[in-house]
């Protein structure tokens, strides 16, 4: 059994990377938060936590390997994966967010939360809650550092704020929106940025 991987990062997408060990390149699937963490730079030295499972293609089994950064985030994600109907493609997915956040928003049944998800519409949030809720405080726990994503500048988060505000939208509102949306593993350059991403999951 395959445990952990350490080479050379040769390529790196949103959803997978390629890593070179002595000549051999791997195709290693991984989580949005895990890609957006590890380096830009081609023949950066990478070393990964590694989850394997068999996809079927017609008459053929196919070996797929998944990437972590540190042994906490396979744990969790293989507790994703035990909830009926949501396999390693699904969860893959689904990690378009920070590891704790998710697991916050299970222990306290944030349901706006875990369908902003990519991928998790209500009937599935509600399994994950049912399964899940009470098991995954200790992820919760995660600094937010280690699933860290490029912070946004002071001033526009105020500004988007101010402009919630003149919206109507209380303080709890509006302070719940804005941890939602940071949370975001993609850039958020400009209070536009920001807002959308705040309609994007309130939508």
């Amino acid at each position: 059994m395959l445990y952990k991987i350490q080479g050379i990062l040769k390529k790196k997408e949103p959803h997978r990377v390629i890593i070179e060990v002595g000549g051999i390149c791997y195709e290693i699937l991984t989580p949005a938060t895990v890609s957006s963490r590890l380096s830009n730079d081609e023949n950066a030295p990478v070393q990964l936590i590694l989850y394997h499972y068999f996809t079927i293609d017609q008459s053929r089994a196919i070996p797929m390997l998944v990437g972590f950064i540190d042994e906490l985030e396979k744990d969790f994600f293989e507790k994703f994966i035990s909830v009926t109907g949501v396999g390693p493609k699904a969860a893959l997915k689904a990690f378009d967010k920070p590891i704790a956040a998710i697991a916050r928003a299970i222990e306290d049944a944030d349901m706006a939360f875990l369908t902003s998800l990519d991928g998790i519409g209500k009937q599935r949030a509600k399994q994950i809650i049912a399964h899940l809720q009470g098991k995954v405080g200790r992820f919760a726990l995660l600094k937010e550092e280690e699933c860290a994503v490029k912070p946004v500048k002071k001033e526009i988060v105020e500004e988007a704020r101010e402009i919630l505000k003149r919206l109507q939208y209380n303080a709890h509102e509006v302070d719940t929106m804005l941890k939602r949306a940071l949370t975001v593993d993609h850039d958020i350059e400009n209070v536009e940025d920001l807002l959308n991403e705040i309609y994007r999951q309130r939508a």
